[in-house]
């Protein structure tokens, strides 16, 4: 008897894989017939006639129909059902939270952006995340027995795997996954923000066939997601892409991180904000020096809006930080060898005014054999790159193979 029970569980497994090797694979590819899946998963196609069938019937898969060939027997196609689960993806940013949601195929049906939002490492600050999730939810039109995960992109060091985040929420023993579960009602993984906006553009974005991507997140801070082989790369911990804290100055600038000498402080949107402001006080105009003088708050989306409206001063200053960034990711260029190098996070909204004094950078200081193959871009999904990253996150999390 217990032969058989463990026989039984064993297939049950092997069934339970082949399952999220389907779902993964439609996720990747989009619809296709049982034998061109069967000879794609190296599985017989009698054993993946069975499994579809299975899914068919619990409503996870759709049959649409046959394809036409031209010859022989017409074949059908198979894809995911759009309607059978839904994934809630939250992005966290310095002032405000954006929440989306996405159907089992991938499309964004709900988007909630710049929602009010202070982000710090606090109790009340991660009491205030979770109701605003929740409100969400409840007022929310998809039925909510059918949200399968929710993922958020958090800012720092973030073990995605454990579920443990290190540079934010790290008040108890137990990782901040099960907490944020047991508060909200639903499961909930989390990631790193750089790395959920490097994914977001590598299935939605300007992606055209590149495995080997470097996504460079220049927002408030600096960071970099790292896709290799077309997988994204964690690191042995899940701390890859930690750009910014390398050391590359000789300064007595403080990082947030502690230490000195940091490529954020000189190359990320905080050193913009800092370098406007000790220039704009010793006398340097701009059509920001009213609201300097004024003592009112200075944002990031006022320094941009200004440089886009072509002022001199602030156009000066992101010249300056993206021929610094362009001298280090061309180190980057030199070591990785990748196909694509994506500017993207708040920053990369001034468009041609950093993305230019980058390649120019770039140009300079790696080595014409390396570069001469990478395409620099900007990012074309914008400042929706970590909303749609944590969404398809919140998918690809839950059909990973065991």
């Amino acid at each position: 008897m217990k032969i058989n029970q463990q026989k039984k569980t064993e297939s049950d497994s092997k069934y339970s894989t082949i399952k999220k090797q389907i779902i993964k694979h439609y996720i990747h590819n989009g619809d296709s017939t049982i034998p061109a899946l069967a000879n794609e998963l190296q599985l017989s196609i009698p054993t993946v006639t069975k499994v579809i069938d299975e899914m068919v019937t619990d409503g996870y898969i759709n049959n649409y129909g046959k394809i036409e060939t031209g010859t022989g027997r017409q074949p059908y196609a198979y894809g995911l059902n759009s309607d059978s689960g839904y994934f809630i993806g939250v992005e966290i940013k310095r002032n405000s939270i954006t929440i989306g949601v996405i159907n089992f195929k991938g499309d964004m049906i709900e988007l909630k952006r710049n929602i009010p939002y202070k982000s710090e490492n606090s109790i009340e600050a991660l009491n205030e995340l979770c109701k605003q999730i929740c409100n969400y939810i409840k007022k929310s039109t998809i039925e909510k027995e059918k949200i399968i995960n929710i993922n958020i992109n958090i800012p720092g060091r973030v073990n995605s795997e454990l579920g443990y985040s290190f540079s934010q929420f790290n008040f108890e023993e137990r990782p901040l996954t099960e907490i944020l579960t047991e508060r909200i009602g639903y499961k909930v993984t989390i990631d790193n923000d750089t790395r959920a906006m490097a994914f977001g553009e590598y299935l939605q974005g300007c992606i055209n066939k590149e495995k080997d991507i470097i996504f460079v997140n220049i927002s408030w801070g600096l960071g970099i997601g790292l896709i290799l082989n077309g997988k994204l790369y964690y690191g042995k911990s899940g701390f890859s892409g930690e750009f910014g804290h390398v050391t590359a100055y000789d300064s007595e600038i403080l990082c947030h991180c502690g230490k000195k000498g940091c490529i954020e402080t000189e190359a990320s949107g905080s050193a913009l904000h800092r370098i406007i402001l000790e220039r704009s006080q010793k006398g340097e105009s701009s059509i920001l020096s009213n609201r300097i003088d004024a003592d009112k708050p200075l944002t990031l989306d006022n320094i941009i809006s200004a440089v886009n409206n072509e002022d001199m001063l602030c156009i000066e200053v992101i010249e300056e930080i993206g021929q610094k960034l362009g001298k280090q990711i061309a180190g980057l260029i030199n070591i990785f060898n990748p196909e694509l190098v994506i500017i993207g996070g708040s920053l990369s909204q001034t468009g041609d005014y950093i993305l230019q004094p980058i390649k120019t950078a770039v140009r300079k200081f790696s080595l014409n054999l390396v570069n001469r193959d990478t395409i620099i871009t900007l990012s074309k999904l914008k400042d929706k790159a970590g909303v749609i990253g944590a969404c398809m996150l919140a998918r690809s999390k839950m059909f990973e193979n065991e």
